[in-house]
């Protein structure tokens, strides 16, 4: 899949397309209805099937550090849309610059100069330009006045409940694991490089694998069993905490984890941890001791639901 980043790096060869947008967070089944619906008719029109989203998405820009969680960065979307054989990535910068653009003018500069689309679906709730006054009903009357189809899709309803990144957020955050699956259709897993942490871990004989999050705020915090992907052509088991860890000063957020009979250099691998179960919240204890105690026990137990799976 070719990602395209920026307006200016949109050449001549990508007009033509099926488009679809959105911020796609977390590429989860509602998502995939729409992108099923956009594949089906990239292929009818014979175009390019390509996806255009935002960095940082724009709550982000607007309310900082106040945004939602996110799901997934730009990378774990990329992975995703290219599962699903999606052909173009189109990622915008979203600036105060972009955001101030009228929706008319997002219309006639980007969709019919730049890329000359040839069919556009978007989710039912879509809104767009200066104010998110762009809406479907301007979007059909561009498609009636440029000769694009525009189509949206209903949201898809499972069990009686939409189906919505936001949902998925709380759900996440109650450490309601297997209802954010269902609706993800996939375990949810964080993905990223290890890097360099304080090495605490290894004076205690738990060494740990450090990922720095690199978005705003993490659905999830707390200690998980998990499962690790990306060492090897081997799926590992191991137990992870993800969050500022208190009891050593921590500041940022961060994902530890520890993984079972594995030694070896990690740093620069890039390493995809899925979320098996909660064991507990994050706390702050009184000592170093006590956290070695607990992480011991968080270890068995992790090693205990690995076992009875």
């Amino acid at each position: 899949m070719e990602l395209v980043r920026g307006i200016h790096n949109i050449k001549a060869q990508h007009q033509g397309c099926a488009l679809s947008i959105g911020n796609f967070d977390g590429i989860h089944l509602g998502h995939q209805a729409v992108l099923m619906r956009l594949l089906q008719e990239a292929k009818r029109l014979n175009v390019p099937a390509t996806v255009m989203t935002f960095e940082p998405q724009p709550e982000e820009l607007f309310l900082g550090d106040h945004a939602p969680a996110r799901l997934s960065r730009l990378r774990d979307k990329f992975v995703q849309l290219e599962k699903l054989t999606l052909e173009r990535l189109l990622c915008i910068s979203f600036t105060r610059q972009f955001a101030n653009i009228s929706a008319e003018a997002f219309i006639e500069e980007l969709l019919i100069k730049k890329l000359n689309v040839k069919y556009l679906v978007v989710g039912d709730d879509f809104h767009f330009g200066y104010q998110r006054k762009g809406d479907f009903k301007l979007l059909k009357q561009a498609g009636e006045k440029y000769g694009f189809e525009v189509v949206d899709t209903q949201s898809l309803v499972q069990h009686t409940q939409r189906i919505s990144s936001t949902l998925i957020r709380d759900a996440l955050a109650q450490g309601e694991l297997d209802s954010a699956s269902i609706m993800l259709g996939r375990k949810y897993s964080i993905t990223g490089r290890v890097s360099h942490g304080k090495k605490l871990g290894r004076t205690i004989g738990v060494p740990t694998a450090n990922l720095f999050l690199k978005r705003r705020v993490s659905p999830v915090a707390g200690v998980f069993v998990v499962t690790i992907k990306g060492i090897d052509d081997n799926t590992y088991q191991g137990v992870a905490n993800i969050g500022t860890r208190p009891t050593v000063q921590g500041e940022r957020q961060q994902l530890e984890v520890h993984i079972f009979n594995f030694q070896g250099d990690l740093y620069g691998q890039q390493l995809e941890v899925v979320l098996e179960k909660k064991l507990r919240n994050e706390v702050k204890f009184d000592s170093f001791a006590q956290l070695k105690e607990q992480i011991e026990k968080d270890i068995q137990g992790a090693k205990q639901w690995h076992q009875n799976c």
